[in-house]
């Protein structure tokens, strides 16, 4: 599968098959790609939990933690990574010129996409999930730092529907200059 076919491919999963299990070499070949993600200055200012079984469970049942009702979902996925943020730590000389930029914002993003769209490439589904409670899954995963996204991960249930893909236009996204 090529990176457009894993584009047009991947989507939020909200529906999963809770009698698959990810085999392990499939959820590795996730978390090896997520190592190799860019980031600025390499500073990698992130850390992953993975959250499988009762873990995920806890996760969402705990009062508010995953926002309840709408993301009701998180409890049938089989894995869940929890992205926590680390201290960007650069060469002091890179300090002045990175003055103003959130470059670990930028580093979970780009994160989060290799993890999704290497689930895709290994036949999974996954959601990337914003709206929770950072201090229960804190609590509940022991970390002490803030989280910042979740990814669930697991077998899309069987008969679950792919959507068309609405995106604007190219044409409304980009411009196109003539260098000089």
């Amino acid at each position: 599968m090529n990176f457009n076919e894993i584009a047009q491919a991947r989507q939020s999963c909200r529906k999963y098959d809770t009698q698959r299990i990810i085999e392990k070499e499939k959820l590795d070949a996730v978390l090896e790609t997520a190592r190799l993600a860019p980031s600025a200055c390499n500073s990698q200012p992130y850390h992953l939990t993975v959250c499988r079984g009762e873990t995920v469970k806890r996760i969402a049942r705990a009062k508010n933690a995953c926002c309840e009702g709408i993301n009701d979902f998180v409890a049938d996925a089989d894995a869940l990574i929890v992205i926590s943020e680390q201290p960007v730590v650069v060469a002091p000389v890179m300090v002045e010129r990175m003055e103003g930029q959130n470059f670990r914002d930028i580093d979970i993003g780009i994160l989060a996409a290799y993890i999704t769209a290497e689930a895709t490439a290994q036949g999974l589904g996954s959601c990337i999930v914003g709206l929770f409670d950072d201090l229960e899954i804190r609590r509940i995963c022991g970390l002490d730092t803030p989280v910042r996204l979740l990814i669930t991960l697991g077998y899309e249930r069987e008969g679950n529907t792919h959507r068309e893909k609405r995106r604007k236009a190219l044409s409304e996204l980009t411009d196109q200059k003539e260098c000089d």
